[in-house]
């Protein structure tokens, strides 16, 4: 019955959003300066990650046609980590579903998870990286640079990352994951330096995006320059990132999780759980209860993260692929991101369930409640009609619907829906 549920009214949000219009010519002119590092005939690697970047094929086929213009060999290396879950195969798999082929780029892709040990750092941790890249004549990463789901520090998820865990593939991920969080702000930096010191690599191509998951900006670091400037280009998509408008919640129903919306399905940093034992959740939004409804098909079963949520309904858990599930989940050594809420038949039932346990004596339709498509899209949500006054005097916000009720499917699949 409706009445079981909060009336909602939908909200659009607006954020500052840059946009670089033309990605071919920003490429081109980042990577002039290093033309002459390119000889003819050298291989290079382009090493390109599992994560959901928009604009990824067209930026990576700008970067493979300006090494050919050069004279050099471009191949493409998966550098992933353990996903696509941790094999060749499904390396390239994943590369695939963002148009990443051999047909549409006319280079090779070699995807394999053969790593060589490079050196180590001075606590004698080994350094590993992906033997196709180590025999390459040059290396570029390309890679978006954004906070991590997992740590605060000044370097976080980005070119330095991906170099140590991305083209570290299983072996080199599960490394720096078995020391836990404070191994990840910690050893990337000083295996990155080591990686650094010993690879012929020619930039990096740090990527911002607004919050509108729009191209904002592309950058070329050298090797020192990552070293210097990325703390700083993650102050700036810090700032670039979008938020929910309101820090305290009942529940949130969020629409579609997944590893292309982020590299934990449901960002950390927008719904404030970190979901890691012993490790405090961020000062705010705090949410009592998260409720997810469904995978993406971008995520290849693929569910990291799904334990953010506290309940989901049986139509996500049956596109869980529990083997790439875990092998990622394993790798990262967070296991409590792996563990399967709890589950109900429908829609309905799961967020009537949340509704009924926020832990704070309210009539489910008095709850603090709201509805977003993906903690990557927040433009336009849904928020319950008692948090109106909340909202409406904030700058950048517009309310564009009118109240409404709730609706659900004769199998219980909730209606009234973002996308």
């Amino acid at each position: 019955m409706t009445e079981d549920f909060p009336k909602v009214i939908k909200v659009r949000q607006k954020f500052a959003s840059p946009l670089l219009e033309n990605i071919q010519d920003k490429i081109n002119s980042e990577m002039a300066p290093f033309s002459d590092q390119v000889l003819h005939g050298q291989r290079i690697a382009v090493a390109v990650g599992s994560r959901g970047i928009r604009n990824l094929l067209v930026i990576v086929s700008a970067v493979v046609t300006k090494l050919k213009e050069w004279g050099a060999e471009p191949f493409i290396v998966p550098a992933m980590g353990s996903h696509g879950g941790a094999t060749s195969d499904g390396q390239k798999e994943v590369l695939a579903s963002f148009g990443i082929t051999e047909e549409n780029l006319e280079v090779p892709i070699i995807s394999n998870m053969d790593v060589l040990e490079i050196g180590h750092i001075r606590e004698g941790i080994p350094v590993y990286i992906d033997r196709e890249t180590i025999a390459a004549d040059g290396i570029i990463l390309i890679n978006r640079i954004k906070p991590h789901t997992d740590f605060r520090a000044p370097v976080e998820s980005g070119l330095m990352k991906m170099l140590v865990v991305g083209l570290g593939k299983q072996r080199g991920a599960e490394l720096i994951h078995s020391h836990g969080v404070l191994g990840l702000q910690t050893l990337i930096p000083l295996m990155a330096d080591v990686a650094i010191n010993k690879l012929p690599i020619l930039f990096g191509l740090g990527i911002l995006e607004n919050a509108r998951d729009e191209t904002a900006d592309i950058i070329a670091l050298d090797s020192n320059q990552m070293r210097e400037k990325e703390p700083s280009l993650l102050i700036r998509a810090s700032e670039l990132m979008p938020k929910l408008p309101i820090d305290f919640l009942d529940v949130l129903v969020v629409e579609k999780m997944g590893k292309n919306i982020s590299g934990t399905g449901i960002d950390t940093n927008i719904i404030g759980r970190m979901g890691i034992r012993n490790q405090a959740d961020l000062q705010t939004p705090k949410i009592s209860r998260v409720v997810v409804l469904d995978l993406t098909e971008e995520s290849h079963g693929n569910a990291l993260g799904v334990g953010l949520a506290d309940i989901i309904p049986r139509r996500l858990q049956e596109k869980i692929d529990i083997n790439k599930t875990y092998a990622n989940v394993v790798t990262t050594s967070l296991l409590e991101r792996g563990f399967i809420p709890l589950v109900m038949p429908t829609d309905r039932e799961t967020i009537s369930i949340a509704l009924k346990t926020v832990g704070r004596p309210v009539n489910p339709q008095d709850a603090r409640f709201m509805i977003i498509r993906s903690t990557l899209d927040l433009e336009e949500i849904y928020i319950s009609t008692n948090m109106v006054l909340e909202i409406k005097d904030m700058p950048g916000i517009e309310i564009i619907g009118e109240p409404e009720s709730l609706s659900f499917s004769e199998e219980g699949e909730l209606m009234i829906k973002l996308n």
